[in-house]
């Protein structure tokens, strides 16, 4: 998906402080995390370990949103991810990325995958590339800020991505109507990776916002 995303933004206080608060906590759950599919420790420390962590699961479980963060969390008009599973804030499975954009419709990240991501014996699991090659196209398609949703995906995967320092990058190559065309790759220290080709829509919803030269000529070719 494509929309106007506040992934790291703490310029306002409340979010500074809601940040500092939980960054912290997550980037140490990541740390766990890692630690779980890379430890060596012998089996009286791995029970003490699920002790601590059943104790902080009932610590942390005696209050609950009602909501997704995406669902509850805005500023404006402008969706808080900080649940996101590429750039999220407060979610440890992302690694996570920081993304740039610029409006002419093109996104970056430079990003390190580890162990936790890995499928291959050394390399990322490609469904973990399929995932960031995703995120990282909505960015570039939601530059221009126009809402809109990955219709189809098409990944050609060139070699194995390496765990490890890794470059993503995406752009919009044209938008017919209702549909944005773009495409992205992920750089790993040898080249090119995995290349994709996407197109995104419009919601309908969001429709009356497009201009009279982009036109609706495709209104009824999606169900977004």
């Amino acid at each position: 998906m494509a929309w106007p995303y506040v992934a790291d933004d703490t310029s306002d206080p409340l979010l500074a402080a809601d940040a500092e608060v939980w960054q912290p906590f997550t980037d140490a759950v990541r740390e766990l995390v890692d630690a779980c599919v890379q430890s060596d420790v012998d089996a009286d420390d791995v029970r003490a370990a699920q002790a601590d962590v059943e104790a902080a699961l009932a610590r942390l479980g005696k209050a609950r949103l009602s909501s997704t963060l995406g669902q509850s969390g805005t500023v404006g008009s402008r969706r808080r991810a900080w649940g996101n599973p590429v750039i999220g804030v407060r979610n440890p499975i992302a690694p996570p990325l920081h993304v740039d954009s610029d409006p002419a419709g093109r996104a970056w990240s430079d990003f390190h995958l580890g162990p936790a991501y890995e499928g291959p014996p050394g390399l990322v699991h490609g469904g973990v590339v399929s995932l960031i090659i995703d995120q990282v196209l909505g960015h570039a398609v939601g530059a221009g800020r126009q809402p809109a949703m990955t219709g189809t995906l098409t990944i050609r995967y060139e070699r194995g991505t390496p765990l490890g320092d890794l470059r993503v990058e995406a752009w919009v190559e044209r938008r017919e109507g209702v549909k944005i065309y773009a495409g992205a790759h992920v750089l790993g220290p040898d080249g090119p990776t995995a290349v994709a080709e996407a197109v995104f829509v419009v919601p309908r919803r969001f429709r009356d916002q497009l201009t009279d030269d982009t036109g609706a000529a495709d209104q009824g070719s999606t169900q977004g």
